[in-house]
Parts: structure tokens; C-alpha cells; sequence
């Protein structure tokens, strides 16, 4: 009896390993991950891709004017990190369910903000950001539905939704690379400029003043926010300049109150006495 006993306990804790183990079961639509590099963005999209094993596809397997899931199993995600140009409409950065509504005639893409849904048993329309009416065009025939960048050129490619004899196409739209390549990295500069700037200041360099006001001022050119008028107003006081601080800190105060949000209390505070000193008033 006690070995029973025993082999019973074991059997019973070989079941819970199994049960707790993280089993993967192998699904006849299988999973696709696909990306495409378009200037500088990734765009990216995952879906299940159903086979057509002899079955009509359109109008049966799938009906017409019902949302679709464009796949199977898992709503099809479509992820863009930055905002774009879908067929000339914007579609903000962010990750969406992409559905479709398939008809004898055009059909509409569908960008949905609920993501993480199961087909589109659970779609709202509430939730849908972005439509856009395509037209669908005669294809090769494809037995494993694809999804595919194609016609990758400058800051555009189309993307292909293909299945049994089928394409639906529609275009994703960068934008300006080139010239976000050249802000990104002018931005950067001038944070680099602005950082050293201040620590030249908090280390009383003074040697290197004239520079620092330098970079402060090719800043003030293309952003005159209060960090960048309120620290030329103080490298121009640590000059003696004090006029000239005076003037660039109240320039900095009104930049500071009409900023969305607001520059902090404190900071608006200090500054306003700072400028009293250099007035002589306090």
C-alpha cells in the first residue's frame, strides 16, 4: 500500500510539471511577422495566415461587408512608430488592429486602437481611427494568404494584402526623411551646445564665456524657449553685460509664462529676482 501510495504522489506531481509547463500547440494558420525599413522607419505587421484547401474564398470563407480580421486567429497588428501617410490620410505613431471590409467593389482598410482582440468578433466601430477605400485587383493565386511591402521607393511603399486570386493594395508615406534626418541631428546639436554651455557657466569658465554665448545664441535662433533665453540672460550677467541680461531674461519670463506647459514656478521666481540684482533693486 505504501508504494502505491507513493507511485500515486508521483504521478500526481509529474501531472502538475505538465500542466505548469508552457505548452505551444502548433496552429494550422500560421503566425507571420513582417517588416519594412521605409527611409528611416520600420514599419512592422503580424497575422495569422489562413490556406484556401480547395474552399471559395470571397463571398463564403469570407463574407462580403463584414469586418474581417484579414488573417486568422488574432487580429492582424499594424505598428508605426512615428506618425504617417496612409493613402494620403494621417495615421498617428502607435499599434493597431488592421481590419478590412471586403466587397464586390472597393474595399476598406480599417485601423483599429483595440489591438489586442481575437478576429473581429469584439470590434467597435468607436475604436476605428483611420479608413480608407482601395481597390482590389486580380493577383496570381495564392494559397497562404501573404501581407507584403512591395514598390519600396523613396518614402513610400504599398503594402499588399494577397489571398486565392486577390490584391489589395494600399500605401504607407514616411514623410521627409531627409529633412527629419537633418532636425534630428540639428536638435541634438543644439542640446549638446546648450549642455555645455551650462556647465561652462556653473563651472565659472570664464575664459570660455564668449563661446559659450556663441552657442547659446545659434540656439536662441531656432528655439527661443526659456532654457535658452534664461541661461544667455545668466552668461550675459557673469559678463557684466547686465543691460543686455536684463533684457534677455524678461524675454526669457514671457517665454517661460506662454509655454505649454508653463516654465515651473520656482524657475520664474529665481529669474525674476536674478533681474532685479542686475537692476539694482533688490
Amino acid at each position: 500500500m505504501r508504494t502505491k501510495g507513493l507511485l500515486f504522489l508521483m504521478l500526481v506531481a509529474a501531472f502538475a510539471v505538465a500542466v505548469s509547463a508552457q505548452v505551444t500547440i502548433p496552429r494550422e494558420s500560421n503566425m507571420q511577422e513582417t517588416s519594412q525599413m521605409i527611409g528611416d522607419t520600420k514599419i512592422s505587421i503580424s497575422y495569422h495566415r489562413p490556406n484556401v484547401k480547395g474552399r471559395k474564398i470571397w463571398g463564403e470563407l469570407v463574407p462580403y461587408n463584414e469586418v474581417w480580421r484579414t488573417g486568422a486567429n488574432n487580429a492582424t497588428v499594424f505598428e508605426t512608430p512615428i506618425d504617417v501617410m496612409i493613402n494620403g490620410q494621417k495615421l498617428a505613431k502607435g499599434k493597431y488592429a488592421l481590419f478590412t471590409l471586403p466587397t464586390t467593389g472597393n474595399w476598406t482598410i480599417i485601423f483599429n486602437k483595440n489591438w489586442n482582440q481575437w478576429g473581429a468578433f469584439t470590434h467597435e466601430p468607436k475604436d476605428d481611427v483611420l479608413k480608407v477605400e482601395v481597390t482590389p485587383r486580380q493577383s496570381e493565386f495564392h494559397e497562404t494568404m501573404a501581407i507584403e511591402f512591395e514598390k519600396v521607393v523613396g518614402s513610400t511603399a504599398e503594402v499588399n494584402i494577397r489571398w486565392e486570386n486577390i490584391a489589395v493594395p494600399f500605401t504607407v508615406d514616411v514623410g521627409d526623411f531627409n529633412a527629419r534626418f537633418v532636425n534630428d541631428n540639428r536638435r541634438r546639436t543644439m542640446s549638446e551646445r546648450i549642455t555645455l554651455a551650462n556647465y561652462v557657466l556653473s563651472q565659472k569658465m570664464t575664459g570660455s564665456y564668449a563661446d559659450a554665448l556663441s552657442w547659446v545664441e545659434e540656439a536662441e535662433r531656432m528655439n527661443r524657449s526659456f532654457g535658452v533665453l534664461s541661461l544667455k540672460a545668466r552668461l550675459l550677467g557673469e559678463m557684466g553685460r547686465k543691460a543686455d541680461a536684463i533684457a534677455a531674461g524678461e524675454a526669457a519670463l514671457a517665454a517661460g509664462r506662454s509655454a505649454n506647459p508653463p516654465a515651473s514656478q520656482n524657475a520664474l521666481t529665481n529669474l525674476e529676482n536674478q533681474i532685479k540684482q542686475w537692476k539694482g533693486t533688490n
